[in-house]
């Protein structure tokens, strides 16, 4: 009897919870606590701008690598007046790719991990003091790279062992200060700070490159990273209830919304349920496929730029922003739509979820394929690319934030758990890509380019058979059963 009585519960919770998130949009207007100034907003801003250093400092790599390895880059062009020009190597097309992919080999370790210590912990200074390392290893680049391919390998993975904690811990705080009719806003805000950090760091460091020379890439972004630093640390808390500064109406606000979301005893992790949630392998598989293609481009546009579209490293940089400028504007005007959907109860949460995230993938893989068939028209080519991941944005309203919304309390975990996965792309793509691009022909590239489609339209396939919008029984379970 009581294992039934159990699963009846199960199901009344699984049923109520889009109820509940309707009966919160009816709350008086008066309970709804101010956007401009407020404390969730300021987070949401400021974890942009740590997620701005984070990519600039993992994609700014792949502009300063075509001018590594130019031979026949000369100091006449180097304004910056020395008559010491920086460094060039010898390095073979796998070496590079083994370049590339280090990162990630660092960035996997810590996925999971980052989202359980940031439960532990506190998720500011797991994040803050992640990419405050990220930015020193950063800055020994240049030191490194001249010692030997090795040793820039060990320091891009070290780099990638101090941002996989960045995400987990990002969700874990969201999970506290994201009201859930604002998730959306407020998240999309957050990590539009990656869009703009891959479209201002690609342009920026190819006129770094032309200007200065290639070292200075890493100086200069590694700087705007220390002052970062300096912001979240005297700015940012890790909940509500201990922010120094929040109104008490903003205060109430948010955790009387998340009251009836969040787990009654996050102390004990129900691992079992978690690694057997079939919701939770739908965001693994989407996140994964869209992943596959997104490291793709991010670590091989500027070379697929240089060698079949001919541009020189300062127009380069500039067309390989191009694509993400759209994602980031796409990406924005997703998470206000996706709420501004939820809100007026036309849609309930997995609706919205499902259908940002088959347009984020389905649109992307045919754009894609079609760049393959533009030949030597670069105009078509850079309009196809920027199309495609344009329209890649949308998903940032999809799968990319619904963590939240099936187990807020662990967010940082699953998003560990997803993100593991979903790193592997950065660690293989670009291998398999440079072995399969060894003669940079246009064939070669429009095989890529069909693998990556492929895989796109299988995550987005399997993503709206098995994926939910609901917070699953486990997640708001009062004490861990025995095993789990």
């Amino acid at each position: 009897m009581k294992k039934m009585h159990n699963e009846v519960v199960k199901k009344q919770l699984v049923q109520m919870n889009d109820r509940k998130v309707t009966v919160s949009s009816l709350s008086p207007p008066h309970c709804v606590a101010p956007a401009c100034c407020s404390s969730r907003y300021t987070l949401a801003l400021l974890s942009s701008y740590g997620f701005f250093v984070v990519y600039s400092l993992r994609v700014n790599l792949s502009v300063a690598m075509v001018d590594m390895l130019n031979s026949t880059h000369q100091s006449s062009i180097n304004h910056s007046g020395s008559v010491c020009p920086a460094s060039v190597y010898d390095w073979d097309s796998e070496t590079q790719g083994w370049i590339l992919g280090a990162f990630f080999y660092g960035y996997i370790l810590t996925q999971i991990p980052g989202g359980y210590l940031a439960g532990r912990l506190g998720p500011k200074w797991l994040l803050g003091f992640g990419i405050l390392g990220t930015v020193v290893f950063t800055l020994f680049t240049p030191v490194a790279a001249d010692l030997g391919a090795s040793y820039l390998i060990a320091v891009r993975a070290i780099e990638g062992v101090g941002e996989g904690v960045t995400f987990p811990a990002m969700y874990t705080m969201w999970a506290s200060w994201a009201p859930p009719l604002e998730r959306s806003r407020l998240l999309t805000i957050s990590y539009i700070g990656a869009q703009l950090g891959t479209v201002i760091a690609l342009p920026v460091s190819g006129l770094i490159c032309f200007y200065l020379d290639w070292t200075y890439v890493f100086y200069i972004f590694g700087v705007v990273g220390l002052v970062w630093f300096v912001l979240w640390a005297f700015l940012v808390f890790d909940s509500p209830n201990t922010h120094p500064r929040i109104s008490e109406q903003e205060r109430l606000y948010i955790t009387n919304s998340l009251k009836n979301e969040l787990s009654t005893s996050t102390r004990c992790i129900p691992w079992r349920a978690i690694v057997t949630s079939i919701p939770l392998w739908a965001i693994v598989v989407a996140h994964f496929s869209y992943n596959w293609t997104f490291y793709t481009l991010l670590t091989l546009l500027p070379t697929y730029m240089n060698n079949i579209l001919g541009f020189s490293i300062q127009q380069n940089g500039m067309l390989s922003a191009l694509p993400y400028m759209g994602c980031a504007v796409f990406a924005f005007l997703s998470g206000q739509v996706a709420d501004y959907l939820r809100e007026t109860r036309h849609y309930p949460t997995v609706t919205v979820r499902k259908a940002f995230t088959i347009v984020g993938m389905v649109g992307p893989a045919v754009f894609l394929v079609a760049v393959g068939y533009t030949g030597c028209n670069y105009i078509l080519a850079v309009a196809f690319l920027t199309v495609s991941s344009t329209l890649g944005g949308v998903s940032a309203s999809g799968f990319n934030i619904n963590h939240l919304d099936i187990a807020p309390s662990y967010a940082g975990i699953l998003l560990g758990i997803t993100n593991t996965f979903a790193t592997i792309p950065g660690m293989v793509g670009p291998v398999i890509a440079r072995d399969l691009t060894a003669q940079n022909t246009i064939e070669q590239w429009q095989v890529v380019f069909y693998i990556a489609a492929a895989i796109n339209l299988f995550g987005a396939l399997f993503y709206s058979l098995f994926g939910q919008g609901t917070v699953q029984p486990w997640a708001v379970q009062a004490s861990c059963s025995h095993g789990d």
